[in-house]
């Protein structure tokens, strides 16, 4: 059986995954395997093509046609996975990507900034600072503890790089509830 694959941008979470499987199932089509980013179908979806992606778009989500776009959709999924993983691998984020996607840094680099208009490295960085957010809406962790989840070599580099990107320190963020409100890791 030839798999028909679709590749859909802002597919962040299991959830994500199991809206895009019931779409597609109520749509009539088998679905063969979801993916952050990726699921394939039995049969060819071009037919009804363009009343998927309306409907995802009503969802939130995009089918991308391209290949830069399908690579730009594979190197965000594969940051969220690094994110994840930060402190359990010894790998910095250029080693990772190359290594994930079997593609050149240097390549995934200028498609990204092309793209998207920001370096990975920025992007990361505010994957990092809406991570710290996260955790600290927990309040299960200390910073100390956050930092290192992290991979911030102290305290200190944490707090002064969450200065610099949401404005405040971060004992006023954790003061002022109204600050409290994360951004959407599938929208940066």
């Amino acid at each position: 059986m030839v798999a028909h694959d679709l590749y859909i941008k802002n597919m962040v979470c299991g959830r994500c995954k199991s809206t895009v499987r019931e779409t597609l199932e109520a749509l009539g089509f088998e679905v063969l395997s979801v993916d952050l980013g990726k699921v394939s179908l039995s049969t060819s979806p071009n037919p009804q093509i363009l009343e998927i992606d309306r409907i995802f778009r009503e969802k939130g989500f995009e089918i991308l046609i391209d290949q830069d776009n399908r690579t730009l959709a594979l190197i965000k999924t594969k940051l969220l996975d690094y994110l994840e993983q930060i402190g359990e691998i010894n790998l910095k984020v250029s080693d990772y990507l190359a290594g994930e996607l079997g593609i050149s840094y240097i390549y995934l680099s200028k498609l990204f900034s092309k793209l998207e208009g920001q370096t990975i490295e920025k992007y990361v960085i505010r994957l990092k600072i809406e991570k710290v957010k996260e955790l600290l809406s927990y309040q299960e962790l200390t910073l100390s503890e956050i930092a290192y989840r992290l991979d911030y070599s102290s305290v200190q580099a944490l707090s002064s790089q969450f200065r610099k990107v949401t404005a405040v320190s971060v004992s006023e963020y954790k003061a002022n509830t109204l600050l409290l409100q994360r951004k959407e890791l599938d929208r940066n």
